[in-house]
């Protein structure tokens, strides 16, 4: 028997079963590019069906990777640097070199200075345990440094094979696909989409020299926001553009709602401004801390959403988060969603996402 595996996400293909992992209807088996009815859907309708993999099956993947000699792609998404690190890579890998890429450069503010952000990257990279030989900035969608970040892959893999890691939703099979269109030119190979989740299992793409390219399946992070709302809702808080940072003058006690899906309260400090970045299409409301429990409770999923109101009944409670700023300029980041820059020391703040999301401090990126 042949076995046929789906360039889209790299799992065997089978045609019995039409609800099982893998499907493709058997006349499909004839064509000369063959794709998983589940990656013909996602790329064609945007439409995406769960799938199951358990983290178990990602731990696997992962833990092959200290068996095998070759050089780690660490891809991270750089608008949710936290939220999209896999902790603990260093203890995966063994010995393999890790090359560190930050992707999706082109959605932050012109202001930021590249320099600045790769040093930021790599401090951050150290104290999160890992040593990498280099830190790399990317556009995947735009193109940016893509032949600078192919060049360095070169040089570092030493002729060996190269394995792409990295969380959901980073951007890594846009990247791969991105490299094959400018090598071969062509155009979505690997299935992608803003869906947790999409790679199924190792794709190999080979190079020229007889080693090869692999993508590995993304690893689901539960602590993103993205595992918390509806997937169309994924359209409106996943920037696709240049994000545009959006200034509050706040006097004490006063709240701002990100949606309905995290508050953030100005306890004290005086009047001061903070600015908040997150992705263009996600509504900010403003009111009273005194008023905003009863605001919550009143209009989370319709004025407030998303999430949506039918998914309110699932959707966990906000956890209260309490932060001094004893630094300078700093920010306040919402795992998946975005930060909130605080210019000067001395202000109390209260952050509220949903249980199981990270939210945390750290000095200012911009």
């Amino acid at each position: 028997m042949t076995e046929y595996i789906c360039i889209g996400c790299g799992v065997a293909v089978q045609t019995e079963n039409p609800n099982g992992l893998g499907y493709a209807p058997p006349s499909s088996l004839n064509k000369e590019t063959l794709i998983c009815q589940r990656c013909f859907r996602l790329k064609h309708y945007n439409e995406v069906q769960d799938v199951s993999l358990t983290d178990d099956d990602f731990l696997k993947i992962l833990n092959g990777l200290g068996k095998v000699d070759g050089l780690i792609v660490k891809i991270v998404d750089i608008f949710d640097f936290n939220g999209s690190w896999l902790p603990g890579l260093h203890r995966f890998v063994g010995k393999n070199p890790i090359l560190l890429i930050g992707n999706k450069e082109d959605l932050l503010p012109k202001s930021v200075k590249r320099a600045k952000l790769t040093n930021w990257m790599k401090q951050q990279a150290k104290q999160l345990g890992l040593q990498p030989l280099d830190v790399l900035l990317v556009s995947a969608t735009k193109g940016h440094s893509i032949d600078e970040a192919m060049e360095a892959i070169d040089t570092y893999r030493e002729g060996k094979d190269v394995y792409v890691v990295g969380c959901t939703n980073v951007g890594k099979s846009t990247f791969i696909n991105r490299i094959i269109k400018n090598v071969t030119g062509e155009n979505e190979v690997i299935t992608t989409s803003h869906f947790p989740g999409t790679t199924l299992d190792m794709i190999e793409i080979p190079l020229s020299d007889g080693s090869a390219l692999i993508d590995t399946p993304g690893i689901i992070n539960h602590h993103q926001m993205a595992h918390f709302v509806d997937k169309r809702d994924l359209k409106v808080i996943t920037p696709k553009k240049e994000i545009k940072p959006t200034i509050f003058q706040l006097n004490e006690e006063q709240t701002l709602f990100f949606g309905g899906l995290a508050r953030l309260d100005y306890i004290s400090g005086g009047r001061r401004s903070l600015v908040c970045y997150v992705s263009n299409e996600l509504k900010i409301h403003r009111t009273k801390v005194e008023n905003a429990d009863q605001l919550y409770e009143k209009h989370a999923g319709e004025m407030l959403q998303p999430p949506r109101k039918n998914d309110m009944d699932e959707f966990p409670q906000l956890v209260r988060h309490e932060f001094m700023i004893k630094e300078g300029k700093t920010d306040i980041v919402f795992s998946g969603l975005g930060w909130v820059t605080i210019n000067e020391p001395g202000a109390k703040v209260a952050a509220y996402v949903p249980k199981g999301v990270n939210v945390m401090l750290r000095p200012s990126l911009i």
